[in-house]
C-alpha cells in the first residue's frame, strides 16, 4: 500500500507495516525537502529578476491586478504557510487512515498473514466509516477499538485548529480554537544538541518540546523554522503510531500463540 492509496476492492491482499511506514517517511522526506527548497529559492529571488520575468512575454491577464515585488513576496509567504500546514494535516491523517486498516486487519485475522477475502472485505467496511469520521473521532476510535494511544495527538488537533483559523479566519484565533486558559498551543518536536563531538559526524542530540502559543485574538505568524519543525513534529507522530501499530499486532499475535 502506498503513502496515498486506498485498498483494493479485488484479490486479497498483503499488508507489510513496515514498508507501509517506510513509504510514509519517504513520502514526507520528498515534502521536507521541498519546503528547504522553497525557502532557499525565495530567500535567493531578486526584485529585478521577478520584474524581468514578470514582462517577458510583454503581455498580462489583468495588468492592472499585477502585484509589485513586495506583494508578492508576502503572498508566496502566506501560501507557503497554509500549503505546508495542509499538507503536514494531510500526511497525518493519511498514516492514522493506513494504520487503521492494518490494524482491523490485525484484529480481524488475529495478526494471521493470510488475509482472506471476507476478512479483507470486513476490514474495508471498517475502514469506510473511520475515513470521513472528524480528527477526534479517529483518535477516539483508535483508542477504543485498539488501545492505541497516539503521542502528539494534541499538536495534531493544534494543527487542525490552526488550519481552521487560516483558510476561514483570515489567520485570527478565535474563541473556539483555545482552551480553558485561552490559548492555543502548539507542541513542536525540535532537536536539542547533547554534545559536540569533533570526531563525529554530526552532533549528537535528542528530540525535544518547543511550544508555540497563541492567545485569542492573536494573529497566527510561524517562521521558517518553525515549518520545518512541523513536518519533525508529523514525522515524530508517524513514528510513534507506526510503533504501537506494530506492538498491537505483536501482541494480538501472541495472544492468539498463546
Amino acid at each position: 500500500m502506498s503513502e496515498n492509496s486506498q485498498p483494493n476492492q479485488g484479490q486479497p491482499q498483503q499488508v507489510n507495516l513496515q514498508q507501509l511506514a517506510q513509504q510514509f517517511m519517504a513520502g514526507l522526506q520528498r515534502h521536507f525537502d521541498m519546503l528547504a527548497f522553497n525557502m532557499v529559492a525565495r530567500e535567493s529571488v531578486q526584485e529585478d529578476a521577478y520584474n524581468s520575468r514578470v514582462n517577458k512575454p510583454r503581455v498580462m491577464p489583468a495588468a492592472q491586478h499585477h502585484q509589485n515585488f513586495e506583494q508578492m513576496q508576502a503572498y508566496a509567504r502566506d501560501l507557503l504557510v497554509r500549503q505546508v500546514i495542509n499538507d503536514c494535516m494531510n500526511l497525518a491523517v493519511t498514516g492514522m487512515n493506513n494504520a487503521h486498516f492494518f490494524l482491523a486487519l490485525v484484529k480481524i485475522t488475529k495478526a494471521n498473514s493470510n488475509v482472506s477475502s471476507e476478512a479483507q472485505q470486513e476490514a474495508q467496511k471498517a475502514q469506510q466509516t473511520f475515513v470521513p469520521s472528524q480528527l477526534d473521532e479517529k483518535f477516539n476510535r483508535l483508542e477504543k477499538d485498539f488501545g492505541i494511544l497516539c503521542e502528539l495527538e494534541d499538536s495534531i488537533i493544534s494543527l487542525g485548529f490552526i488550519m481552521h483559523a487560516l483558510m476561514h479566519q483570515g489567520g485570527a484565533v478565535k474563541e473556539p480554537q483555545v482552551d480553558e486558559n485561552g490559548e492555543l498551543v502548539l507542541e513542536l518536536k525540535a532537536v536539542k544538541v547533547l554534545s559536540r563531538d569533533a570526531a563525529a559526524e554530526r552532533p549528537k542530540g535528542k528530540l525535544v518540546d518547543q511550544r508555540r502559543i497563541f492567545r485569542e485574538g492573536d494573529m497566527l505568524s510561524f517562521t521558517d523554522l518553525d515549518l520545518q519543525l512541523i513536518l519533525i513534529t508529523i514525522a515524530s507522530f508517524a513514528d510513534s503510531l507506526f510503533k504501537a501499530v506494530s506492538l498491537y499486532a505483536k501482541s494480538v499475535k501472541d495472544d492468539n500463540e498463546s
